[in-house]
């Protein structure tokens, strides 16, 4: 599993931060909700789209206890398990 630093690199590392995961049909998409107000809206959203437009299999979704606290280790392992690309983020 890869873990990416989320503080501005210089132009030169975010080049080599970039992957692709090519095609998402069959693909598994999982989410991370952080807890913040109208997250889990916003998952229900581009999940439906992920789903409908790009063929992706499966969603998985997962919450955090707060916004200000890590995912712990059992949620990051199950998804690293699971999932192709994960997405975490906010929603305010």
């Amino acid at each position: 599993m890869q873990v990416y630093d989320p503080t501005a690199p210089s132009p030169e590392a975010t080049q080599n931060l970039r992957r692709s995961v090519g095609d998402l049909s069959g693909k598994v998409v999982g989410f991370i909700d952080n807890s913040k107000p109208n997250f889990n809206l916003l998952v229900d959203d581009i999940a439906e789209l992920l789903t409908a437009r790009y063929g992706v299999k499966t969603i998985v979704k997962r919450g955090k206890r707060g916004a200000s606290m890590p995912a712990t280790a059992q949620v990051i392992d199950e998804l690293a398990d699971q999932c192709d690309l994960v997405v975490t983020g906010s929603g305010d």
